[in-house]
Order: structure tokens, then C-alpha cells, then sequence
């Protein structure tokens, strides 16, 4: 199957890199923090069978520019309509993951009126991470600024090493191979330190679940628990509750990463949600 590699400019002048292959609805999938358009190479080649998939680096991250600015979740969530635009995409499911899924949201608030879009999937998100409410299971709960400031502080005194156990992390069980490992280390590694703690305050500071209750298009959401979210099964259930027209599909035996663990349960699950709402 003939796979297109490249660059597209937005309109700030920043490079991007995307993939693009298949043919048919569009699927578009946004990697999470600090993570790259590889993390989807176990379902990537599966759903472009029968679907158009496309991947990109968000910006600052795996084979993208790393420019100084624009490293917010309203921005990046531009930067995806900018694409979608650029290749033209109508009737897209729009698809992210981790810190992506607060990047869909922004997607869906900026851009409802007129979202190309027909449906929207978020994998194992966050809508408010500070948040004190019931529902959420971040570690940085209840305004746990100093813990923040903590992490960031971590991660520029030791980037490999936050790397290397941020990598561990999304992972359920910790016999995932060594090779592995050191495979999402690198990706990870991709995107600089000052980069990763730019996006990531932005991140933990917006709070989009009020957003969640005027999304108008079917929506799947996909929740697993893992040392990033220990309850994250139960919160991505609560969240996916918020949203009119949902499904959810929660993953037992699978952590963060739950694409990757169980590549052919999330693929056929999203491709069974997409057929139905064609």
C-alpha cells in the first residue's frame, strides 16, 4: 500500500510532518505528549485497508519542527484543522489520545460550526487534569501545583531518565520487552525538554469538559487503568458519559498505551464504530 511521507506549513510558518495512506473515511490520529506519529504503527497498517489514515507530529514533536512557539492546546488543535484543510479532508473522525484528547475538544470548540468532521474518538484523556471533581484520577489532582513543579524540575535536570520511566508508565503490565522500551524512549526523546514542559503546563491548566456535553457527532472514547491514571477505566467511563451520542469501550488488561497492548481489540472497535456511523 503506497504511503505518502511530508511536510505541510501552517500558517505561522511551522513545518509539520504527516503521513497519509488509504483510501475511503478519513481517519485522523493525534499522539499524545511528547509521544509521535509511530505510537499507531500496530493500527496504522490494519485500518488503512479500509479506511484513508492519516497521522501527524504535532508540532515540536518526532520528525516535526520544533519551533519556539505555539505550544498550546488551542494551537495545536489549529494546526490540525490547517492540516485537515490542507489535505482537503471532509467527514473525518478525528481521533486523540492522552493530551490529544483535550487538543480534539479545543478542535471541536473552535471549529463545530464548520468541523469537516463525523465523528470524534478519545483515547485515555484527561478533560481537566487539576481537577478537585470525583471523577478524576490525575496525579496532579486537586491543584497539586507543587507536584508540577516538581515533574517539570525532574525532566530538565534528567531527560533520559524521565523519558525512559515516562515510557514504562504507559504500559499495564511491566514485562513489556526492553526493546520496546527503548523504542518509545527515543520517540519521546524526540521532542526537547523545554518544549515537553511548555505544552504540558498549558495542558494542565484548561479544563474542557464543559465541552464535552455540545459535542453533535457520534463519539467513541476508549479508557484503560495504568500507572499514568490509576483509575483511569472508571473517569474515561464518567467522561464518555458527558457526551450525547457516545460509546464506550474499556480495556481490563491494557494501560495508557492500550493501542499498542491490544492493537487488534482498538482497531476493530474503531473501525466497527466507523462503519456505523458512515
Amino acid at each position: 500500500m503506497k504511503q505518502r511521507c511530508a511536510y505541510f506549513t501552517t500558517p505561522d510558518g511551522v513545518n509539520l510532518y504527516f503521513e497519509d495512506q488509504g483510501e475511503g473515511i478519513p481517519l485522523v490520529f493525534v499522539h499524545g505528549w511528547t509521544c509521535s506519529s509511530q505510537v499507531w504503527q500496530k493500527n496504522v497498517p490494519e485500518l488503512a485497508k479500509k479506511f484513508r489514515v492519516v497521522t501527524l507530529d504535532l508540532r515540536g514533536h518526532g520528525n516535526s519542527v520544533k519551533s519556539l512557539t505555539g505550544h498550546t492546546v488551542p494551537q495545536y488543535a489549529r494546526d490540525i484543522r490547517s492540516l485537515i484543510e490542507y489535505l482537503a479532508l471532509t467527514d473525518a473522525v478525528l481521533i486523540g489520545w492522552s493530551l490529544a484528547g483535550p487538543v480534539v475538544l479545543s478542535y471541536w470548540q473552535q471549529f463545530s460550526a464548520d468541523s469537516r468532521l463525523k465523528g470524534i474518538g478519545l483515547i485515555d484523556f484527561n478533560s481537566s487534569p487539576l481537577s478537585s471533581a470525583d471523577w478524576n484520577s490525575h496525579r496532579l489532582k486537586n491543584f497539586n501545583l507543587d507536584a508540577m513543579n516538581a515533574g517539570f524540575v525532574a525532566m530538565l535536570d534528567d531527560p533520559a531518565g524521565y523519558a525512559a520511566n515516562f515510557a514504562r508508565r504507559v504500559f499495564f503490565r511491566e514485562q513489556v520487552s526492553e526493546d520496546v522500551l527503548r523504542w518509545l524512549t527515543a520517540e519521546i526523546r524526540k521532542t526537547p525538554p523545554w518544549i515537553a514542559t511548555a505544552i504540558y503546563s498549558d495542558y494542565l491548566t484548561r479544563d474542557y469538559t464543559d465541552v464535552l456535553p455540545t459535542i453533535t457527532l457520534p463519539t467513541i472514547v476508549f479508557g484503560a487503568n495504568s500507572p499514568i491514571a490509576e483509575q483511569g477505566l472508571a473517569q474515561c467511563r464518567y467522561l464518555a458519559g458527558l457526551v450525547p451520542d457516545n460509546q464506550f469501550v474499556g480495556f481490563e488488561d491494557a494501560g495508557h498505551i492500550l493501542f499498542y497492548e491490544q492493537p487488534e481489540k482498538f482497531n476493530a472497535a474503531l473501525a466497527g464504530f466507523v462503519i456505523k456511523i458512515a
